[in-house]
């Protein structure tokens, strides 16, 4: 049987795989810790799983317009013009299978075959290859350590050609935690309108943030940079909602009805008894999404300060997320070596940064438990030790 060619030209997910070796290892009895999974481990908070629930009992369980409930396009409508000064209303707001759906929908509606997407790196690693499968082609701009892993609008302005069609912003960033602060959102901005092309920015992180950093929309700094934006986000980190697949794509009316259309004939509705549960999460109290980020807080600088302890190993401190980005090339090692030796020799899970476009780097989640994350520190200075 002979595959369509495109499908070699995608890479499979290396997150995933790693993630999957290590459950077969705990699920064979081994003890490892895992910092590799991109989710919460909180639970869904009780009052979406209420609201679920009541949907489910009230009959909810038909088919839906493609395009999402009307209620809950309504709702996320509200929440970024309340909370990102986003003025859409529901008919540019489109619901996903999550965040990931959306910006898939996104890239197929606009991306024809040569078409330039700029994408910084570090990056999360389905970016690149979502350009791929349309035929598009992506341009990777490097960061380093020096500006947070972040782009400076003289690269960005230089990245771009004639070809280029999208830039892809993404604040908080996976993998590194960075974050643009306003300033940095404004220069980007006016590259973006004076060259005349899209942005998507990516916010499923936009909830999860430290040390006073500021969460800004780009599409909210004026008229011009607010018809090139578009926004992706979703329920699953900030409400601790990754199974129940909910996203979204919000931006102009004419992209929003084409990936519409494109949802329309690939997956139509996202499951309707759910979306009942993503309307309670935006219309309840937030005090749940504040408890979770304050443990990430916690997390974060318990797993920063035994991190840059160890020698041989450096990590700017995250904004944002629950991700650090340590850079490992004192250890001598390429990343995907690290990792798989590290997971061998102390069953400790982390992600290969080359799979964000950075193979001198690796990703540790502080996703987890407080017990993990000493006992996986204390493994992970074990192992570097012996390699310094």
């Amino acid at each position: 049987m002979k595959l369509a060619a495109r499908v070699s030209q995608v890479t499979p997910s290396i997150t995933l795989a790693i993630a999957a070796k290590a459950k077969a290892m705990k699920a064979e009895g081994i003890d490892v810790c895992s910092f590799s999974a991109g989710e919460p481990d909180f639970d869904t908070p009780a009052h979406i799983k209420a609201a679920a629930a009541k949907a489910l009992d009230e009959g909810k369980t038909k088919y839906g317009p493609a395009a999402g409930e009307p209620k809950l396009r309504e709702a996320i409508a509200h929440k970024l013009k309340t909370d990102n000064g986003l003025d859409y209303k529901a008919e540019n707001v489109l619901v996903t299978n999550g965040g990931k759906h959306s910006l898939y929908n996104l890239i197929v509606a606009l991306i024809d075959p040569g078409d330039e997407v700029i994408i910084p790196a570090p990056y999360w690693l389905s970016y690149p290859e979502m350009v791929t499968l349309v035929g598009g082609k992506s341009v990777i701009v490097e960061t380093d350590a020096s500006t947070g892993y972040k782009i400076t609008p003289e690269q960005l302005k230089k990245a771009i050609t004639p070809k280029t069609k999208l830039f892809v912003l993404n604040s908080p960033s996976n993998p590194t935690g960075m974050v643009y602060t306003p300033e940095e959102i404004k220069a980007l901005a006016k590259v973006i309108v004076d060259a005349d092309i899209l942005v998507v920015s990516d916010e499923i992180y936009e909830k999860i943030l430290y040390d006073g950093a500021e969460h800004i929309s780009i599409g909210s700094l004026g008229a011009d940079i607010f018809s090139r934006t578009l926004i992706s986000n979703g329920f699953a980190k900030g409400y601790s909602m990754t199974g129940w697949r909910l996203g979204y794509l919000a931006g102009p009316v004419e992209i929003i009805k084409a990936a519409s259309t494109i949802q329309g004939h690939s997956t139509s509705n996202v499951c309707t008894f759910a979306q009942y549960g993503a309307i309670a999460a935006l219309s309840s109290s937030q005090d749940c999404v504040e408890e979770m980020r304050q443990a990430f807080a916690k997390r974060r600088q318990v797993m920063f300060d035994r991190l840059n302890a160890i020698p041989g190993l450096s990590c700017p401190k995250p904004d944002g997320a629950f991700y650090l980005f340590p850079d490992i090339s004192k250890t001598g090692l390429k990343s995907l070596e690290f990792c798989n030796a590290l997971l061998e020799a102390h069953q400790v899970a982390v992600i290969p940064g080359v799979a964000f476009g950075a193979d001198k780097n690796i990703r540790l989640s502080y996703a987890t438990d407080m017990a993990t994350i000493e006992k996986g520190m204390d493994r992970l200075e074990k192992f570097v030790r012996s390699r310094i």
